[in-house]
């Protein structure tokens, strides 16, 4: 249903199932109520005719002298109920009601109302002339309904009750609900356990596929040996069928991983072999360069010009080897050196030569009270701190400011780094903010991918290799945290979430209460915020 609350296939199921049921059980009743009725009312039209036709004219009670004209209510199997009239030869209307009041031997014939008179002679005056009367029904006031019929010249109308079949049938009609209703009470009970058996081997592909959705197969070595049990994998059953075909579209997924894989690991050799062997020849590059600006012979000015070109080009080259180089190690997971280093004093050192290498910005720190201690390396860390300063320095026009602020997070940051739910780990935010032009949004989504650059917008005083990001999202994914950007005009921030080091980790509150002393701040007693501007 569009809009509304989806059902699950088992609830569907046994709801069409139910409903089925329902339509069935209340075609059966309907049915059975009505043969039923027609069944008792031809009962009654039988013992109707056969007690007109000896009442009749022509029956074997007609003209005996003597004989009461409305003995044919109180007859032997005449019905408690029963009412008749005669029309006499003078047109007078004689009507009876058999009562069940009055002691034996009493008349237990009770005189009908003119009301119910009228009704009666109205239809024997229809019977007159008529051939051969039709039972008729005829509700009489305050009697109820009746099963009427006359006789064929008109002079004589009995009617029996239908109030016993009416009782009956309203009986039936009430058994049957019951019936149906426990029918159908049943039916679900048992048809929420049938299907829920018959659709297990459906939830266990639905689990398998679930796993497979929640492996990392964006990156790294691909581990797809999660399949389909054999048993739910049957091609005979419609669920085997879909077991079997997610087993095969798994196996083909396998080989593309693999196949991935194998390429990438091709092509990270060749990066890190072509990196490796281009490192010496750019040396000898710059040395012979330097070595022909030192040379007995002063250089002319278009020598000289050439010469730093060569220099300045062998030395980018150089950077962008080296860039290379990292970016295999990382990629290669060769194990890093961990210690439990503060991030503050490291920010320092990273925005002072920023400072030095950029005079033209405002250089802004924002550090915490506390210590911010990680458990990282060093120097890969202050790899990742120098190319986030260097690409707001490269990338924003000469008066532009960039903050870098490092902070403790324990709830909004960290809840996303949990690795159980309602348990937040403590982690240590490290926030790079300039007010530059911001990243172009077609740039935005890829801008930690290798070789990404962006336009002119975001102004570029010197060269870049755009490696720089790339270095830090696998510096940052190599030490199991997460960096994310967020930029529009006039604000761009990156920010890099590290787990705090275990031995920082905030102490329970109980041991706070013991009486612990706390521990000095390292920075400053009332926070350290150090602005240096050119």
């Amino acid at each position: 249903m569009r809009g509304g609350r989806t059902w699950s296939l088992r609830v569907r199921l046994v709801v069409s199932a139910v409903s089925l049921i329902a339509v069935v059980g209340a075609a059966i009743g309907t049915v059975t109520t009505l043969a039923l009725r027609s069944y008792l009312v031809d009962k009654v039209d039988q013992q109707l005719r056969i007690s007109v036709d000896m009442a009749g004219p022509k029956g074997p009670g007609a003209g005996k002298p003597g004989r009461d004209a409305l003995w044919f209510v109180v007859a032997p199997g005449t019905p408690l109920g029963a009412v008749g009239i005669r029309t006499e030869a003078d047109g007078t209307v004689r009507g009876a009601h058999l009562s069940a009041s009055g002691g034996p031997g009493a008349d237990h014939r009770r005189t009908l109302t003119q009301a119910q008179t009228d009704a009666l002679a109205r239809v024997a005056r229809k019977a007159a002339g008529a051939g051969r009367p039709a039972p008729a029904d005829l509700d009489l006031p305050g009697l109820g309904g009746y099963r009427v019929l006359a006789a064929p010249d008109g002079s004589i109308a009995l009617g029996y009750p239908l109030a016993e079949v009416d009782s009956t049938v309203s009986t039936l009609v009430a058994v049957e609900v019951c019936v149906t209703l426990a029918g159908l009470i049943a039916a679900s009970l048992a048809g929420q356990a049938m299907v829920g058996v018959a659709l297990r081997p459906l939830r266990r592909v639905a689990a398998t596929a679930t796993r497979v959705s929640e492996l990392p197969l964006h990156s790294g070595e691909p581990a797809l040996h999660e399949r389909v049990p054999d048993a739910e994998a049957d091609p005979r059953t419609e669920v085997g069928q879909v077991g079997a075909a997610l087993n095969r579209m798994l196996g083909h997924v396998a080989s593309a991983l693999t196949a991935r894989q194998q390429s990438e690991m091709r092509v990270r050799q060749f990066v890190a072999d072509a990196s490796h062997e281009l490192r010496t020849p750019l040396a000898s590059i710059r040395g012979y360069a330097e070595l022909t600006r030192r040379g007995r012979e002063e250089p002319g000015p278009d020598t000289r010009h050439a010469l730093g070109r060569i220099e300045s080009e062998a030395t980018r080259m150089t950077g962008l080897v080296e860039d290379l180089l990292l970016l295999a190690r990382l990629d290669a997971g060769r194990p890093l050196s961990l210690t439990d280093a503060d991030l503050a004093p490291l920010v320092i050192d990273a925005v002072g030569d920023a400072r030095a290498a950029g005079p033209g910005h405002h250089w802004r720190l924002d550090l915490p009270d506390e210590p911010a201690p990680v458990r990282a390396d060093p120097a890969r860390i202050q790899q990742l701190l120098v190319n986030l300063l260097a690409n707001a320095r490269t990338h924003t026009p000469p008066g532009t400011t960039v903050t870098a602020r490092v902070s403790r997070e324990t709830a909004a940051v960290s809840r996303e780094t949990s690795t159980e739910a309602g348990h937040p780990e403590p982690v240590v935010l490290l926030r790079v903010e300039d007010d530059g032009p911001g990243i172009p949004a077609e740039l935005l989504p890829r801008v930690f991918e290798r070789f990404a650059r962006g336009d002119a917008s975001r102004s570029r005083t010197a060269g870049s290799t755009g490696l720089g990001l790339a270095i830090v999202a696998a510096v940052v994914t190599a030490h199991g945290g997460r960096v994310t950007v967020q930029s529009r005009p006039g604000r761009t921030c990156f920010d890099v979430v590290l787990p705090l080091a275990a031995e920082h980790h905030p102490t329970d509150p109980a041991d706070e209460a013991a009486g612990a002393p706390a521990a000095p701040a390292p920075h400053s007693q009332t926070g350290h915020r150090l602005t240096t501007q050119r």
